[in-house]
């Protein structure tokens, strides 16, 4: 008798050891897929706040030079109206000076290369939200996996684990941001 209660103790403890493992193996899948979640979060909020904020930077650099060389074409203009010597030498000197001012305050005129690095920066996001959608997706693939297979599936749903949906693309996701400079 005594060798049968100590068996069914020992079935008792090896069962509710199983349970244990099992729960825990499904809450740190959960949690998985949680944390994969939030890392997408991240990213779009890092979209959010750095893109408008390039595109910003971009348009203030490129209205700043498109000023000055404004004001430098309009100063080269001069030549076409200028018809004595005093006035083509005043012109000449006039834009001189700009030129001068220009190329020591702006030694390089840089908004390609701004737009350059703005382009860069928005390919770099975008590969980041993939990458974040995708490792969310796999997270969530492998834990509802777990979730509806053997023997997990009899008692997850009774502890509360339910499936969760993947990361699906909207309609219309697959067109690009459109960046406007307006």
């Amino acid at each position: 008798m005594k060798k049968g209660l100590i068996a069914l103790i020992a079935i008792i403890v090896v069962l509710v050891v199983l349970v244990f493992t099992a729960y825990n193996g499904l809450v740190r899948a959960r949690e998985g897929v949680t944390n994969s979640w939030a890392n997408v979060e991240v990213t779009y909020q890092r979209r959010a706040e750095l893109i408008p904020n390039l595109v910003e930077s971009v348009k203030a650099f490129a209205d700043h030079e498109a000023e000055v060389l404004t004001e430098l074409t309009r100063l080269r203009a001069g030549f076409d109206e200028a018809d004595t010597p005093e006035e083509y030498e005043q012109a000449n000197q006039q834009l001189n000076t700009a030129i001068s001012v220009a190329v020591e305050a702006y030694p390089e005129l840089r908004s390609s290369a701004l737009f350059q690095d703005l382009m860069t920066e928005l390919s770099g996001t975008e590969n980041r939200v993939a990458t974040a959608r995708r490792d969310y997706n796999q997270a969530a693939t492998s834990y509802n996996a777990r979730i509806r297979s053997l023997p997990a599936r009899l008692y997850a749903g009774l502890l509360g684990f339910e499936p969760v949906q993947v990361f699906e693309a909207t309609p219309g996701a697959e067109t690009a941001p459109t960046v406007n400079f307006d």
